[in-house]
């Protein structure tokens, strides 16, 4: 799948992170990304992140220097670094969520100053909640809860029962490439109404958008934008991708040559 780059300049490229803008579970862009998000950014470019991830790296955005960063799905998004919008569960809706039958889930809650999930006794917590820093299921707020995961080798048919009781909620995942991850966030949270936000926030048309992503999460934001990037091959993603780039290494070229063709120094 290819297609000629627009000619006329885009005003804000907003990325998801893992599997696009940096590898899987990474927290590094490449030097040849980080040069060609330079180069666009010089010519009036707005740079947005959309992730699926709770937090966005600290290195990430140093190198990006991004005007908006959406995190949990585009539940919680900032602009020019203050808060703009956030979107929290309802009561209902997050017992909803929780009443599932999966025997031994893992269950991870997110409000945007820690996480809650269940360490069962004996076991040793997992790197990635050493760094967040987390603490037990039960002492979760009800009222600040903004994403929800699951992790289980059968969530696909919770994820359906989930969709068919309360179809205004987000689910995403429980398929390829994360057949054994859901995550569930509000009515309203998704990367596509992110974008939208984004764009209005920072008064550009939504004609001048583009969007890159690589997984399911990322086919709201495809779907809106004004000129969407596929970046690997799930089919799920190509009826919305006006172009493709095949591998997630070669998005620093992919950008450079967007740049050269604008004649940006």
């Amino acid at each position: 799948m290819s297609a000629a780059l627009p000619v006329t300049l885009p005003l804000l490229m907003a990325f998801d992170l893992d599997g696009t803008l940096i590898p899987d579970r990474g927290d590094r862009v490449a030097d040849d990304v980080v040069s060609a998000l330079g180069r666009l950014r010089n010519a009036g470019v707005k740079l947005a992140i959309i992730t699926g991830r709770d937090v966005s790296p600290s290195r990430v955005r140093a190198a990006v220097q991004p005007d908006a960063v959406a995190t949990n799905n585009g539940g919680r998004i900032e602009v020019n670094g203050t808060l703009h919008s956030e979107a929290i569960f309802t009561p209902d809706d997050l017992e909803a969520v929780l009443a599932h039958e999966l025997d031994g889930a893992r269950v991870v809650l997110f409000t945007a100053e820690r996480l809650y999930v269940d360490v069962p006794a004996g076991t040793e917590p997992e790197p990635w909640m050493e760094v967040r820093g987390y603490a037990p299921l039960v002492d979760a707020p009800r009222d600040a809860i903004l994403k929800v995961g699951y992790f289980h080798a059968h969530v696909a048919g919770f994820a359906q029962r989930l969709r068919d009781s309360h179809p205004h909620l987000v689910l995403t995942g429980a398929q390829d490439p994360y057949p054994h991850f859901l995550t569930v966030t509000p009515e309203g949270a998704h990367k596509g109404a992110a974008l939208s936000l984004i764009a209005d926030a920072l008064e550009v048309p939504h004609a001048r958008t583009v969007a890159f992503g690589d997984s399911d999460n990322d086919e709201a934001m495809l779907e809106v934008a004004g000129y969407a990037v596929q970046v690997g091959t799930l089919p799920l993603l190509a009826r919305h991708a006006h172009t493709q780039v095949s591998e997630q290494t070669d998005l620093g070229a992919f950008l450079q040559a967007w740049a050269d063709q604008l004649s940006l120094p």
